[in-house]
């Protein structure tokens, strides 16, 4: 925390190391920490006007799920697209610029680290987007989807909505393009040296203007569940919310506790070994603290088939009701509706329960986000005293 003063200064600086930036994205993403607990303690030891633009970043994971919240049919357009055949040569374009070998020093460079550690600087991913959307003219959805599979902390909002907005489909007529000035700026000048012969495909870009399909007003939320009740039930822990207990109630006792993958995803979206390895070790942090916390040994489910999986431990262990967090919009949250129909055919009831911090902020996640920050904001603001 030591270094939060200078975050604002050196944030967009693409060195080896990342010191600059705090790298816990990915805990965050998954809420192995809670994004808002980590405000709380910055507050403590800061001023508020000294680390705002740190405490933006972390709120712009918030606003990307809640403005995604309220459009689901923007990611399933997006997986529709995925769905679709692809010609050949942009096929193999696409496979030669993964396994680093596109030609591009830099791009090169970046897409190595991208499978080495599961990570990129926020910089390093709008370069490496605009290059591919506007220098290639590849299609945005398989530059996401790449991303999808290598992030530690990707996940459907941040990252779908953040290629959007670099192909101009996000903020309608407002592309972003990596420029060599930029790039010269930013980029570490030892690391540049020996990427060098890169840069010339960064000197005089030209946007892809692409037609972007009109957006639906905001949907309703779902009628937010905040309490779980007094019935007796089993608690599903999975990998979109892993620190249930920040929300339960302290006096909640599980009768039994499901940690589950979503095997059937990570196939489907082709995780690296890199991200898998990373999930299961969290997957793993996250049993060991509800066996630890309940005194409950937790059943560990692969998720690559969630709806039989979680219908046999739940008449295994004959409970009436589950108890999890309501994922965001994306994988998982597609499937809840054929896991709640297969759970209720054998009169078990699942509850999705919401942190209230999330409903309060979400629904200002319909515009831009500065519109959001402006209600967000005088909360925090408040909180610092």
């Amino acid at each position: 925390m030591d270094a939060l003063p200078l975050y604002a200064r050196d944030r967009n600086k693409v060195v080896p190391g990342h010191d600059a930036v705090s790298r816990l994205s990915p805990a965050i993403r998954h809420r192995l920490v809670d994004g808002n607990e980590l405000v709380d303690l910055a507050l403590k030891s800061f001023r508020f006007s000294r680390i705002e633009k740190w405490v933006q970043e972390v709120w712009w994971r918030s606003y990307w799920k809640g403005w995604l919240e309220q459009r689901p049919q923007v990611w399933e357009d997006y997986c529709l697209q995925l769905s679709k055949p692809w010609p050949e040569e942009v096929s193999a374009r696409c496979l030669r610029i993964e396994a680093a070998d596109s030609g591009n020093a830099i791009i090169d460079a970046f897409a190595r680290e991208l499978s080495e550690t599961g990570y990129l600087h926020n910089h390093a991913r709008m370069w490496v987007a605009a290059w591919w959307i506007h220098q290639e003219r590849l299609p945005w959805e398989l530059g996401a989807a790449w991303f999808f599979r290598n992030l530690l902390d990707g996940d459907p909002a941040s990252n779908t909505l953040s290629w959007r907005w670099v192909a101009g489909l996000q903020t309608p007529g407002k592309t972003y393009l990596a420029r060599r000035s930029n790039l010269e700026k930013y980029l570490d000048p030892a690391w540049l040296a020996d990427h060098a012969k890169g840069l010339a495909a960064f000197e005089a870009p030209v946007a892809l203007n692409l037609d972007a399909p009109p957006l639906s007003r905001p949907l309703p939320f779902p009628e937010p569940v905040l309490e779980v009740g007094a019935t007796p039930a089993g608690l599903w822990i999975h990998e979109e919310d892993l620190s249930p207990e920040m929300i339960l109630p302290p006096d909640f006792q599980p009768q039994v506790i499901a940690v589950s993958a979503h095997g059937s995803a990570w196939h489907q979206s082709g995780f690296s070994p890199t991200k898998q390895a990373w999930l299961n070790a969290a997957l793993d942090d996250a049993s060991e603290r509800a066996r630890s916390l309940w005194k409950c040994p937790p059943t560990r489910l692969p998720g690559k088939d969630l709806a039989s999986e979680l219908t046999q431990w739940a008449e295994q262990s004959s409970l009436k009701r589950i108890v999890t967090l309501r994922p965001p919009v994306g994988p998982l949250w597609q499937e809840l509706a054929g896991l709640s129909e297969a759970l209720s055919r054998i009169g078990v009831e699942l509850v999705l329960l919401d942190r209230q911090l999330d409903v309060r902020s979400r629904t200002h996640a319909a515009g831009g986000f500065f519109k959001f920050w402006e209600k967000v904001r005088p909360g925090l603001v408040g909180a610092a005293g």
